[in-house]
């Protein structure tokens, strides 16, 4: 509880981490604030269900809150006005700050009743935020207060994807991730195979826990696996023992 945990790609497709987060948590009673930036709400219910969740019923019981954010996009820039006292959550997309967002956030993760485990939001994916137009500092901003509402007041979980690259010129989202990084206390880190395509293995993941975070003296703690996407799961392995090695 109270844990922000940054899942990061580079080179590679990450949202197979997402698809397990928002499966985990549904699974274990937790209520849920997605906000699902990148693809539509049928994309991640027909993923959901190979991985034996419905989100069409978490949805309905009140579980899972869902902004799909493609639709709400449409809906602010082509779609009609909005409802009096019912402003959108990305209505930055007219302002210059989240606090639309934030304050969507905050009330959908706000106790009503008892029935649900600890708060957690799952945001797909950040950098997508950046590519609307928010300035680097209001997208670190809503996180910041993201954290202090979620993993330090309700004692929740917060869970946030960003696409990085290295070699990219985007200096903004490469700020925006940098940043993130040094407030995480658990980054995983999915690459690309530096040697190109393999059927066997699909890419690593580095495994940071930020120890530092709580004591200053301790050093990180990294583990490195390689992994193979498939149809229900993700298999992990050591590197150098794949099947194609093996």
């Amino acid at each position: 509880q109270g844990k922000f945990t940054l899942l990061r790609d580079t080179r590679t497709d990450g949202s197979f981490l997402v698809h397990h987060f928002l499966s985990f948590y549904l699974r274990a009673g937790c209520k849920v604030c997605f906000v699902a930036l990148l693809q539509s709400f049928s994309h991640y219910n027909i993923v959901a269900q190979k991985l034996g969740v419905s989100l069409a019923a978490a949805k309905e019981q009140g579980q899972l809150v869902f902004l799909e954010g493609l639709k709400s996009c449409l809906d602010l820039l082509f779609g009609e006005e909005e409802q009096p006292g019912q402003p959108s959550p990305l209505q930055f997309l007219s302002t210059s700050d989240l606090r639309a967002l934030f304050e969507f956030v905050r009330v959908s993760l706000t106790p009503s009743d008892c029935s649900w485990k600890g708060p957690v939001l799952l945001v797909d994916d950040l950098s997508v935020l950046l590519s609307l137009g928010a300035a680097p500092v209001a997208v670190l901003d809503f996180i910041h207060y993201c954290r202090v509402s979620v993993c330090c007041q309700l004692k929740g979980n917060v869970v946030v994807l960003v696409h990085s690259n290295e070699d990219s010129e985007d200096e903004e989202n490469e700020l925006v991730v940098n940043s993130l990084c040094h407030h995480s206390d658990l980054i995983l880190w999915a690459e690309g195979l530096a040697t190109g395509f393999c059927k066997d293995v699909h890419g690593q993941i580095k495994i940071i826990k930020r120890l530092s975070l709580r004591q200053a003296a301790e050093q990180d703690l990294v583990q490195i696996y390689q992994y193979k996407i498939q149809d229900r799961n993700v298999t992990f392995f050591a590197r150098g023992l794949s099947a194609a090695v093996l």
